[in-house]
């Protein structure tokens, strides 16, 4: 319970726009998730979120996968303690809404739909969410699947958690 009050409480003060002496602080708009491999997993990468006019964009690079489609979603905690990646909890879904393909009218907001990744197991994803704004995602968890998300009820049945990452600040300085 401590450990979601603080992040709460984290999250509060970095929305909230403030001055200190001669510094000031407003919120960025690029987020930064770092994907650790889960237990007996090698999987990792990189997942941005930008926040656009259009929504925010997602760009995502992530090595080590198999061949083939994987679950991608934002999970509702940032929570990467247990090394099986179910302490983030289920999809973030605010809305109470069915799970769905990422561009249905009807979905997760986390549903982000799945990665496709080469037969060399890389995976390049970049899409524009236009339901999606970064205030509602900071400090919640990204998860990678084992399997395809097949879209099926409740949350697609995409397997096991094969990465894990908890969506931050980016630092945009040089």
């Amino acid at each position: 319970m401590f450990k979601r009050t603080a992040m709460l409480f984290s999250v509060a003060i970095m929305f909230t726009t403030f001055s200190v002496g001669c510094m000031s602080f407003a919120p960025s708009d690029r987020f930064i998730a770092v994907l650790t491999p889960t237990a007996g997993s090698a999987t990792s990468g990189i997942v941005q979120f930008y926040q656009t006019d259009e929504g925010v964009r997602i760009v995502a690079a992530v090595s080590n996968l198999t061949p083939g489609d994987h679950g991608f979603h934002i999970h509702q905690w940032g929570d990467i303690s247990l090394d099986n990646g179910k302490a983030a909890g289920g999809h973030f879904n605010p809305e109470i809404k069915a799970h769905g393909a990422r561009d249905a009218d009807h979905r997760h907001v986390g549903d982000l739909g799945n990665l496709s990744a080469d037969s060399n197991g890389v995976a390049n994803y970049e899409w524009t969410d236009p339901d999606m704004d970064l205030a509602q995602i900071i400090g919640r968890g990204v998860i990678v699947h084992a399997k395809k998300d097949d879209y099926g009820q409740p949350t697609g049945n995409a397997g096991a958690r094969v990465a894990q990452g908890v969506i931050g600040v980016a630092n945009d300085e040089e």
